[in-house]
């Protein structure tokens, strides 16, 4: 079973910024997908298993951004 979470991420200005934070989020173990709408900064992320915020949080700030 998936899960799905959002997340808000501030920071990011052009489409490169957009894949910079999706390479990092799938590098997390046991992410499916990763969407990412820049107009909003919102990330919804699905996952074999609930995501620890803090992990989403390091892999963002790996990627140059900021999770809110």
């Amino acid at each position: 079973m998936s899960e799905t979470s959002t997340w808000h991420v501030t920071g990011m200005t052009c489409a490169h910024c957009v894949a910079s934070v999706t390479e990092e989020i799938d590098e997390i173990d046991g992410v499916e997908d990763v969407q990412v709408v820049l107009d909003s900064g919102e990330v919804t992320i699905t996952s074999t298993e609930p995501l620890d915020r803090a992990v989403v949080a390091a892999a963002v700030e790996g990627a140059g951004y900021a999770l809110s």
